[in-house]
């Protein structure tokens, strides 16, 4: 009898062991899961929806700058938080690139984040897994499809300020320079064209989509595939020279609302961005993705929650790589 019972005790043990290992701060399986934090941390997820929800409030186009922060991490080296680091001695922040400087915002909703996660569960709590978190809360607020979150992610211990400038698809990028930069990082069309969908919500700068509307090939002329109408709009707040910093929608017809009019718009030649019209004139493949989105957003909606999961699963640190930092600026001293 005693021989039956030890032998159900150690299938017991035996069972709850991954639960067990759930527990700890450091990913040994070295790969994501979405309960990583559910011993840990328990309450993290709810702490994240939380504070973004009333960053949200406050500011609708803040769903739109928290969700940029994941793409702009993910694509230098990795989702690693890289970017959140603040320049200090020989390091060079990545907020300083020319796809960060001046346009990159939401840190602050980061660093509220980070400390209410401090205060309910220390050094716990990756700042990459609060980006990739954060990213999916202000998808659904905006009116988005919602996903699983794998966890687990570490945070890095440098940032690299050439790959934030080399890595990231820039607005003036041709199409085949933004599909290399996406399969350099194992994504692949359909990633492209769905993740390209993110631009349904927030804003741009003049100084980002100026020579299309004057000089697109070096001829000085206007881009012809942006429809001169639209273009005559964005003129009147986009000048020549001077305006820079000033904010347009990327989807001016819901631009607070996560939906496929973007794809609308690209097939009515009105992409904000030459790296949003480029889905519609340079690729047949990615035209007929346009179309297919643009006339069934639940399938839009389902491609996005995949592209940006894989996206999530760019070259994480795990298992003793990296570290969780205590302040998502800076390194742990």
């Amino acid at each position: 009898m005693a021989k039956i019972l030890s032998f159900f005790m150690v299938l017991s043990l035996l069972a709850f062991a991954p639960i067990l290992c759930l527990s700890s701060k450091t990913n040994y399986y070295g790969y994501l899961y979405p309960q990583f934090y559910d011993w840990s941390c328990p309450n993290a997820k709810e702490i994240v929806k939380s504070v973004v929800a009333k960053a949200v409030a406050r500011e609708a186009r803040m769903a739109a700058s928290l969700l940029r922060l994941h793409f702009h991490d993910c694509f230098v080296k990795g989702c690693d938080a890289s970017l959140l680091l603040d320049s200090i001695g020989t390091l060079i922040s990545e907020k300083l690139s020319n796809t960060n400087r001046n346009s990159a915002r939401g840190f602050e909703v980061i660093d509220e984040i980070k400390s209410a996660l401090e205060k309910e569960c220390p050094q716990t709590v990756s700042c990459a897994d609060i980006l990739a978190l954060a990213a999916r809360d202000s998808t659904v607020l905006a009116g988005g499809p919602s996903w699983e979150v794998p966890l687990g992610r570490r945070d890095s211990r440098d940032a690299s300020l050439s790959g934030s400038n080399n890595n990231i698809p820039a607005p003036n990028n041709t199409f085949n320079t933004i599909l290399t930069k996406f399969k350099l990082k194992g994504l692949d069309l359909i990633d492209f064209v769905a993740l390209s969908g993110s631009h349904t919500i927030g804003n741009a700068r003049c100084t980002s989509f100026r020579q299309r509307l004057y000089n697109q090939s070096g001829n000085n002329l206007p881009d012809y595939t942006l429809d001169q109408s639209y273009a005559a709009q964005l003129r009147t707040r986009c000048p020549q020279s001077g305006g820079d910093q000033n904010l347009f929608f990327l989807d001016f017809v819901s631009p607070t609302k996560f939906d496929n009019n973007y794809f609308k718009n690209l097939l009515a030649s009105k992409g904000l961005l030459n790296s949003d019209q480029v889905l519609v004139t340079k690729n047949p493949a990615s035209l007929e993705l346009v179309k297919l989105y643009a006339e069934n957003n639940e399938i839009f909606f389902e491609h996005f929650a995949k592209s940006i999961v894989k996206m999530g699963n760019i070259s994480p640190l795990t298992g003793y790589k990296g570290e969780i930092r205590k302040n998502c600026r800076v390194m742990n001293s």
